[in-house]
């Protein structure tokens, strides 16, 4: 399998053969083949979501554009299949992001339960806005999280895919002060 991967200094996007197993770790493809397990032969785009958290988790928290050249190839989909996807939802990070990953639930509950409270005081605590980076490489704050669906939980938000509810700016304290 060969991934075309776009140089990046070219204008013209010409390409290079890159084989997947070279961009995808043993560990990535062996993963993506059991999650293909689960799936038809011929409906490998169903592990493409997995494909992608398995891919970023092990890229330090972001997506590369060979590495999702590299999962297209690896699926045998379509380039443009795979952004989309990655582009669409919000739990993949297309540039790189600090080691903690920090997502507050703005959707219509949480909102009406205080979470913009909970974004203004983790805002000014860091000194950081949405979608930012606190200068040390610590804290990752997503621009947006459309729903954690945890709505009877509100305020809440998601730290490294764990999930705290009924948040107050004294539990938000604790929880991100206990974070390397």
């Amino acid at each position: 399998m060969t991934a075309k991967t776009p140089m990046a200094n070219s204008a013209a996007m010409d390409t290079i053969e890159t084989p997947a197993e070279i961009v995808l770790s043993a560990h990535s493809r062996e993963a993506i083949d059991e999650l293909l397990t689960h799936f038809p032969p011929e409906q490998k785009k169903s592990a493409l979501l997995g494909a992608l958290n398995i891919v970023q988790h092990e890229n330090n928290g972001f997506l590369t554009e060979t590495l999702m050249v590299a999962v297209a190839d690896y699926l045998n989909l379509a380039k443009i299949e795979v952004y989309e996807v990655a582009s669409f939802y919000s739990m993949y990070e297309l540039k790189p992001v600090a080691r903690h990953n920090v997502a507050i639930c703005t959707n219509v509950c949480c909102m009406l339960m205080g979470s913009q409270r909970i974004v203004d005081h983790i805002e000014n605590k860091l000194g950081i806005k949405l979608g930012e980076s606190t200068a040390d490489g610590r804290i990752y704050l997503k621009k947006e999280e459309e729903c954690l669906a945890a709505c009877a939980g509100g305020p809440m938000m998601q730290v490294n895919h764990v999930y705290y509810e009924n948040l107050t700016p004294e539990k938000v304290d604790e929880i991100l002060d206990s974070l390397e």
